[in-house]
């Protein structure tokens, strides 16, 4: 079941859900709006591969805003801490970006119980959109659960600023563990 905005705002005051800072005015009928970071990263090489770090470039957006080129992805974060030990977040454009042709995120709008931090959102867009530091972007949602909570403990926690992929770790230990490509490389020359 989604919180209500007069929920969310209820169970930020009572600490069991984290927006800091916490602007009223960006409460909604159900959700909280977000605001846009200063920092962008994207990645540097044209190929990302998820068995090591990929570089990224950072890019500051300045006090004139900055131009998104269409087809390229963007590593964004918004400018509040957000999450909650208690609900489930999850986040989607609002509906004024999304109608400029911007997407603020490409598959992960799911958040995990337990973490808090700044967002990673990514952003891409259709053409050529300008954004500006502090713009309201997102909207956060909160559900409540269902069943005994394990809260999130992973490599994305606490974060500050945006986060490019470390798919990379998670593809080490499995490889520790023993578990060989060898059947990802199959399957796919299989598909040639």
């Amino acid at each position: 079941m989604i919180l209500t905005g007069k929920e969310i705002e209820k169970r930020v005051r009572s600490e069991e859900i984290i927006i800091s800072p916490f602007l009223p005015d960006n409460i909604n009928p159900n959700s909280y709006n977000f605001r846009l970071g200063h920092t962008m990263k994207v990645y540097h090489n044209e190929i990302i591969d998820p068995a090591k770090e990929n570089p990224v470039d950072i890019i500051k957006i300045g006090d004139n805003g900055y131009i998104l080129k269409p087809r390229k992805l963007y590593l964004a974060e918004t400018i509040e801490i957000m999450g909650s030990t208690n609900f489930v977040p999850t986040y989607a454009a609002r509906s004024s970006v999304a109608r400029m042709g911007m997407f603020i995120n490409l598959s992960a709008p799911l958040g995990d119980i337990g973490f808090i931090g700044r967002w990673t959102i990514q952003l891409f867009c259709i053409h050529q959109v300008k954004v500006y530091y502090g713009m309201n972007i997102g909207q956060m949602m909160f559900w409540r659960t269902s069943g005994e909570i394990e809260l999130y403990h992973g490599k994305y926690q606490n974060a500050e600023g945006p986060i490019e992929t470390r798919i990379h770790i998670d593809f080490k230990e499995k490889m520790k563990k023993g578990l060989s490509g060898l059947s990802l490389i199959t399957h796919d020359k299989e598909l040639q």
